[in-house]
């Protein structure tokens, strides 16, 4: 089966879903299908990834937000694209005018929408949740929850991976939800990769012996991450044990989480570790990952700690939680730095190494293309 992408949220200098792309683009080959992903970029080009797999990027202008990615324009240069690849499945995966534009696309192939985003738990209700009701804000953003709607009737499933997600968008009237969780990459992540040595030095790096906690922290320095929450809940907890927090991670929040740490010798940024190697052995080492994000759609660091054995700190909404079940960490309400602090400092005191246990991309793969094999067959039986 020829399953063509439209992936708005790509770019090579990207994270989460580029992670994911990437490993689409190896996995679903294996499986038998040709991958293509369809990307905004700032000239038209195809790159090979092999012998059925390649990015094709549409010219685009540049997201006015984050210059790193770009947005789909114009609908004719993009419903060309489609018509020259004639797949047999279409996805759409940004729900924003990427799902209208895929929705709307004349095709005859069928097609998905993946919630690689969870708009409203990332800004709407972060920004008023203080002062409204979930069920206000969704009333305020009707025109969201119709857009969702109006677009889902259109599309064969809307994939989520979570299932707070995925129950919300039930309960908002969207159409054929389904969940379908994602994965880490196989063989990278595992318990075995703990190195002591490692721990030590990276103690050391925040002015600490090797008998201190080791807590890290993985991802975009983006507001809807709450680092500064977390940052002032590791320190809460600190105030009552030794604990060292390396955070791994860059973006346009940078210079505001710099400020943020204040030069606490005991919280250190540096940039992400490309290396999935040596990152694999970071995770592994680390005493606990402190994630501080309630509206990650997976969150595929939680996802990996929990295949390291290192237990997780997460919020009690949003995919991360899915990541704490069955005694691999502990949940926080979501938002509260005092909350967060008493979990860090429950699973300092304890020292847990939960039992490595994790779904993996390609199972996750294999379970998505066949939803597409069993949609696709049922529409050419029907034509």
């Amino acid at each position: 089966m020829k399953i063509a992408d439209v992936c708005a949220f790509y770019s090579p200098q990207g994270g989460g879903v580029r992670t994911y792309v990437e490993q689409k683009l190896r996995i679903g080959p294996a499986l038998g299908h040709e991958i293509v992903i369809l990307a905004p970029g700032s000239e038209d080009s195809v790159t090979q990834r092999g012998p059925n797999a390649r990015i094709v990027t549409i010219r685009s202008p540049r997201f006015p937000l984050d210059r790193k990615y770009g947005y789909f324009a114009e609908a004719d240069r993009l419903y060309a694209a489609l018509d020259a690849e004639a797949p047999d499945f279409v996805e759409a995966t940004s729900p924003w005018r990427s799902a209208g534009l895929v929705a709307d696309w004349p095709g005859a192939a069928s097609r998905s929408l993946i919630m690689h985003a969870d708009p409203l738990s990332a800004y709407a209700y972060r920004w008023l949740g203080n002062i409204f009701s979930q069920q206000t804000i969704d009333r305020q953003f009707s025109v969201f929850w119709e857009h969702l709607r109006r677009h889902s009737r259109k599309f064969d499933h809307v994939v989520s991976a979570n299932s707070d997600l995925s129950r919300r968008l039930d309960e908002g009237g969207v159409a054929h939800t389904v969940t379908i969780p994602m994965g880490v990459e196989d063989g990278c992540f595992s318990p075995r990769h703990r190195d002591p040595t490692l721990r030590a030095r990276l103690l050391a790096d925040c002015g600490l012996p090797e008998s201190a906690a080791l807590l890290l922290g993985v991802g975009r320095l983006a507001p809807e991450k709450r680092w500064p929450l977390v940052i002032d809940a590791v320190n809460i907890a600190g105030r009552k044990t030794p604990i060292g927090f390396v955070m791994l991670g860059e973006g346009r929040e940078q210079r505001a989480i710099l400020r943020h740490i204040a030069g606490n010798p005991h919280v250190r940024l540096f940039a992400p570790e490309r290396n999935r190697v040596a990152f694999a052995r970071i995770m592994a080492s680390a005493d606990a990952l402190v994630h501080g994000c309630e509206a990650e759609t997976f969150c595929m660091t939680a996802a990996e700690a929990r295949a390291s054995g290192t237990p997780v700190v997460v919020p009690d909404a949003g995919g991360a939680a899915d990541h704490a079940a069955h005694g691999a960490g502990r949940t926080y309400a979501a938002a509260d730095c005092n909350a967060a602090a008493a979990a860090i400092l429950e699973v300092v005191r304890e020292r847990p190494r939960p039992l490595a246990k994790a779904r993996t991309m390609e199972a996750h793969f294999r379970e998505l293309f066949g939803l597409y094999t069993a949609s696709a067959e049922r529409r050419r039986m029907a034509a």
